[in-house]
């Protein structure tokens, strides 16, 4: 991972919850929420919680009693979702450094993250962190994607981009969002940080978009290819996400499009 993958800012995170996140986000938040709340938690920690998907489908399933701690490394995506949230006074919003947790040890009893390790540029380390602030038994929840091949339209938008920048091509999405999809190599770092009953579950979905537009648009403009397409040519991001959308409508037809989405769950105890 490179240290820009790290930075959402300028209109990303708005692009990202209105494109991304009802394209291949929203179908594993909904799944992600009802595992949290399985465990009948009442002190949550949710890290790289991004523009609060996750928040959203959580929050109504907990106690009145709970608490809910909601990070993220950039200010900006966690404005975004405190934004985009109902007034909840059980919902306190932090920024945070996943490897560096500003908690007491075993403040709480689960730990989520969705689709947010991939960013860790030391995952064991946010393990541990993770584990130091869990109580003991406590639960520690997060998904990551599969590898690229097995999300369609995240194929089809690096395979595009890859026809127009053929010397140089953007790499962001199959680099860090796909790029951590090894099974036995999570099941060691979770493992090595310290944590047992490690579970890890494959589940595929469907991505549905009403035109091919749409995911050229998410993923173009809503992820940090953006600011790839535009190191190397500042005035094609237009031109790029154009040459996306087409790939996709040859690919999937040019009206409404769907494709598979696959992702890997993982369940540990502390």
């Amino acid at each position: 991972m490179l240290e820009t993958d790290k930075i959402f800012a300028g209109s990303i995170p708005e692009n990202y919850d209105r494109y991304m996140v009802p394209l291949i986000f929203e179908p594993f938040a909904a799944d992600l929420a009802r595992r949290a709340a399985s465990f009948s938690p009442d002190a949550v920690l949710e890290i790289a919680a991004g523009t609060g998907v996750v928040t959203r489908a959580l929050a109504p399933k907990l106690s009145p009693g709970a608490t809910y701690t909601v990070t993220d490394l950039n200010q900006p995506m966690l404005d975004y979702a405190a934004s985009r949230q109902p007034s909840d006074s059980r919902i306190e919003w932090r920024q945070a450094d996943a490897l560096a947790l500003p908690f007491e040890d075993a403040a709480f009893n689960l730990v989520l993250c969705q689709f947010g390790v991939m960013f860790f540029p030391d995952r064991i380390s946010g393990y541990r962190e993770a584990r130091r602030v869990l109580k003991p038994g406590g639960h520690f929840l997060f998904n990551v994607w599969d590898r690229i091949e097995e999300n369609v339209f995240a194929n089809d938008v690096t395979n595009a981009l890859a026809q127009m920048f053929p010397g140089d091509p953007p790499r962001f999405l199959a680099r860090t969002p796909h790029g951590y999809h090894d099974t036995a190599l999570i099941r060691r770092e979770v493992e090595e940080a310290g944590f047992s009953n490690v579970a890890i579950e494959t589940r595929e979905e469907q991505s549905r978009a009403p035109s091919p537009r749409l995911p050229a648009l998410a993923y173009c403009r809503g992820t940090l290819l953006r600011s790839e397409i535009e190191a190397r040519d500042a005035g094609k991001l237009d031109t790029a996400t154009d040459h996306a959308a087409s790939a996709i409508a040859g690919r999937h037809g040019s009206g409404e499009v769907s494709a598979k989405i696959q992702a890997h769950i993982i369940e540990a105890v502390a």
